[in-house]
């Protein structure tokens, strides 16, 4: 039997029931701003690719978080980049740099060579679910993640991170056919990647799009959303009884917000740039939202911190609405945490959104 959550406010959110508070987690939340992260990377030879291969240091740096501040929700410390990486094009992350992959899509003999990988190459990341769940005892839930087919073609292609994406649109717009084959066998490598972690004890699903919003309209339907969709349809919705809610998150995709609504995730993940009260009002009650904070804002005085906090909440509303019934919302950042956040910053936030969610749902 499933050790039963302590704190299931994340899941309740997702699903767009009742909650005593607005849950919140944060994007990257086990990462560099942390010192005790910084101390255990150091165990694992300042490797990223050897902390998150090496189940006690994945299982200590997802729970840090969780010991500085009460979070509502853990994520699996890993890299979207894991799926590529066990396509055999080589991950590695120099000192002070960003992933690079060895062998990037560059022709069409690459691009036929491709295949979706064999899953006990990333055993290693269902050892660290297991590990992790275990951990937690029942204290918040773990979310689970890959990347969009479409965010890790970018990388596929161009073999790191893109000023401006030259290689992969080149692909796209002069090579549509090698586009749509990577594409294809990426959104059947991240489903079956998902499903296995679900099977591994992950209790929610996030699909980073992180790239989607550098498509222009059009590209962006035909080349991420079909494929995220395709993602979501085959992936495994309940556990151990327990529904397993799906999040889909598109940087800069606030253009398409009623069209990534129709995607068949529970949750839409939105960046800063959206206002979460007209977001609410266009999506109505098909799905909750997560998001929003502007991560900069982490730099401010935390009483400024607080003050944006509340005006998120704010600007969301209340969240039970009269006629009965819940619009979801989970607290987050518009995108991942700044390595250089100031952690008790961090704690002003959470503390802030904890305190006014609670305050929205007293009785007038």
């Amino acid at each position: 039997m499933p050790i039963a959550l302590h704190n299931d406010c994340f899941l309740r959110a997702c699903l767009r029931q009742p909650t005593p508070h607005t849950p919140v987690w944060l994007m990257r939340q086990a990462g560099r701003y942390l010192p005790e992260y910084r101390a255990t990377r150091e165990k694992a030879g300042n490797s990223f690719m050897g902390l998150a291969t090496n189940v006690q240091y994945a299982t200590e740096v997802t729970l840090q978080p969780l010991e500085r501040f009460p979070l509502d929700a853990a994520i699996l410390f890993s890299d979207i980049l894991t799926v590529p990486d066990a396509m055999g094009l080589g991950l590695s992350f120099g000192v002070g740099e960003g992933p690079r992959l060895a062998h990037p899509l560059r022709d069409e003999a690459a691009v036929a060579a491709l295949q979706v990988p064999d899953l006990d190459r990333l055993r290693y990341v269902f050892d660290a679910v297991r590990s992790i769940r275990a951990a937690l005892a029942g204290r918040v839930p773990l979310i689970g993640f890959a990347g969009s087919p479409w965010t890790l073609a970018c990388y596929m292609v161009e073999g790191g991170s893109s000023a401006d994406y030259r290689l992969v649109k080149s692909m796209l717009y002069g090579r549509p056919d090698l586009m749509h084959r990577i594409l294809d066998i990426n959104a059947q490598a991240v489903t079956t990647y998902l499903n296995a972690q679900v099977e591994a004890g992950a209790q929610a699903l996030m699909v980073f799009d992180s790239w989607g919003g550098v498509l222009a309209d059009g590209a962006f339907q035909r080349f991420s959303l079909e494929y995220t969709r395709r993602v979501v349809a085959g992936l495994r919705r309940e556990h151990d009884g327990q529904r397993v809610p799906v999040i889909v998150f598109t940087k800069g995709g606030g253009l398409w917000l009623k069209e990534i609504a129709g995607c068949g995730a529970d949750v839409v993940g939105l960046d800063w740039t959206v206002d979460l009260g007209h977001a609410r009002a266009a999506v109505g009650d098909r799905v909750a939202l997560q998001g929003n904070l502007d991560p900069m804002a982490l730099f401010a005085p935390p009483e400024v911190v607080a003050r944006e906090a509340v005006a998120v909440l704010e600007r969301f509303g209340p969240p039970q609405r009269a006629g009965g019934g819940v619009d979801g919302h989970i607290f987050n950042l518009g995108h991942g945490i700044n390595q250089h956040s100031p952690p008790d910053h961090v704690a002003a936030l959470v503390e802030a959104v904890h305190r006014h969610s609670r305050l929205q749902r007293m009785p007038a």
